[in-house]
């Protein structure tokens, strides 16, 4: 059985795993067809349908100034997507150039870049990001490049890890003694080796960058209102919670729903990535 034929029936033996799959997959789709799906304009106003509890016309309620609380779900939904994978991205692409230098040239460089990644951890990521959102003109673009910057040394040191343990392979010598350049040596020879803990971060992260999102929202200091977010409807739902439950309710669930199931997704690629497991349950079970 090949190794993707491996890690597959690992994962989906995993039914919590296959379920936050299922989940993540919907809230993608809904991200995507928001035009087409939702109800109403995110920001259409209806002052006859202030506060309004859920009913048919309105299944999740009305705000306080009468729109539709599922329709800015729906549009919310594709602010969190974004979030998490843009944020990521650059996560990751900054977490793999600064691990891969640092793993393949080790010396110095090693020592400086670690050092670099050591003090950026020392700043709690939360406050960090609050201090630069502070400064920076709150917007969505913000919010992805500023998690997204602050947010690469776990990807970095884990890139660094593998490159030590992988340059000294035979595939990577041999790759060298041919005549291949240190950048062909890092990026296509040893990188494509190196992705497996890189993907398991990533997931974590987007459940964690959109946690973020969600919770600078709510500070006022993330997605600017009338643009819809998880986060300032939760805003809504502190400023009328004893009058409107709904505000609270529906997207406090959608966010742990959502991050709960990039974890189940996160753990269940661990496992089935982890080459140690598949020798103490039997290899892929063949």
């Amino acid at each position: 059985m090949s190794l993707k034929g491996i890690v597959w029936r690992r994962f989906k033996k995993n039914k919590l795993a296959v379920i936050g799959a299922a989940v993540i997959l919907a809230l993608i789709f809904t991200a995507v067809a928001a035009p087409v799906i939702s109800p109403y304009p995110p920001t259409r106003i209806d002052v006859n349908h202030v506060l309004s509890p859920p009913s048919w016309r309105h299944p999740f309620g009305t705000d306080e100034l009468g729109r539709d609380v599922l329709a800015r779900m729906i549009w919310g939904s594709r602010v969190s997507m974004s979030v998490g994978f843009i944020a990521m991205g650059i996560a990751v692409l900054i977490g793999i150039v600064v691990g891969a230098a640092a793993g393949f040239y080790g010396g110095m460089a090693d020592t400086l870049l670690m050092r670099f990644v050591d003090v950026m951890l020392a700043f709690p990521s939360f406050v960090l990001i609050l201090a630069v959102i502070a400064i920076l003109q709150p917007s969505i673009f913000t919010i992805m490049a500023v998690i997204g910057v602050t947010g690469w040394m776990d990807v970095a040191r884990l890139v660094r890890a593998e490159f030590l343990g992988l340059k000294q392979r035979d595939f990577v010598l041999a790759a060298k003694s041919a005549g291949a350049g240190s950048f062909r040596l890092m990026f296509r020879e040893i990188l494509p080796n190196a992705l497996s803990p890189v993907f398991v971060a990533a997931t974590f992260g987007v459940g964690g960058a959109i946690l973020i999102e969600a919770s600078l929202s709510f500070l006022g200091i993330g997605v600017q209102p009338p643009n819809p977010s998880w986060g300032n409807i939760l805003t809504s739902g502190k400023n009328n919670i004893e009058t409107a439950w709904w505000l609270s309710l529906y997207p406090g669930l959608a966010i742990l729903i959502t991050v709960l199931s990039y974890n189940l997704v996160g753990e269940a690629l661990r496992d089935a990535l982890d080459p140690r497991l598949w020798e103490s349950q039997g290899r892929g079970e063949d």
